[in-house]
């Protein structure tokens, strides 16, 4: 009896450093070759995002990485009141994809992902590869144009349409390093998805 007590909170402790794990940032998050070897969980879940919704992982991928820099439980700062004391915070953006709480809503309503939580991210990048794919359909973007997906995605496709983030400099070279980080990531990519697609088995004997 006390040998089943012992093993069942040593499988508790396994489960809690694992889930903590997972959740902290990757070392390295500039190379997803790397962000994915090591969570081979996230390539699974960026592949079947991308195979639903149409969007290369690359595009996806690299929103994330500006919207959070692959951190699980983001939010934009807090205003300051009377420069001191902590104000409200600007917007309900949170999660890996800094996605808006009436956002989510509408994507777990159309994907049918009623548990999805925007601290895990297989429902994050789901939901991203979900946006991406709805604004190259309502504004005929290519499915590749990362800057033009990125300014949709923070700006709304009412917004995009309206090119509301010509007035938004910054805007403008956020979009910019999401088109270099799509690049990069689409380079890294050509030279290690093959490896990335193997099963355990065929790691293991290669």
């Amino acid at each position: 009896m006390n040998f089943l007590i012992r093993r069942l909170i040593y499988i508790m402790l396994v489960a809690v450093n694992l889930t903590a794990c997972l959740a902290t940032q990757p070392k390295d998050i500039t190379d997803v070759c790397a962000i994915f070897e090591d969570r081979r969980s996230w390539y699974r879940a960026a592949k079947n995002a991308e195979q639903r919704w149409g969007v290369p992982i690359a595009a996806n991928m690299a929103i994330i990485y500006q919207e959070s820099s692959f951190r699980a439980k983001a939010r934009p700062e807090r205003s300051k009141v009377l420069w001191i004391f902590p104000g409200a915070r600007p917007s309900s953006a949170y999660g890996y994809a800094q996605a808006l709480d009436g956002t989510w809503q509408d994507y777990i309503r159309v994907s049918g992902n009623r548990s999805a939580s925007r601290s895990e991210f297989d429902d994050a990048i789901d939901f991203v590869a979900w946006y991406n794919s709805r604004s190259t359909r309502i504004n005929n973007i290519a499915r590749d144009d990362a800057r033009a997906l990125y300014y949709a995605y923070h700006e709304g496709n009412g917004g995009y349409r309206q090119k509301s983030y010509l007035e938004k400099p910054w805007l403008v070279g956020a979009a910019n390093l999401v088109h270099s980080n799509f690049n990069r990531f689409s380079s890294q990519l050509a030279n290690c998805r093959l490896e990335l697609d193997k099963s355990w088995f065929q790691r293991l004997i290669s």
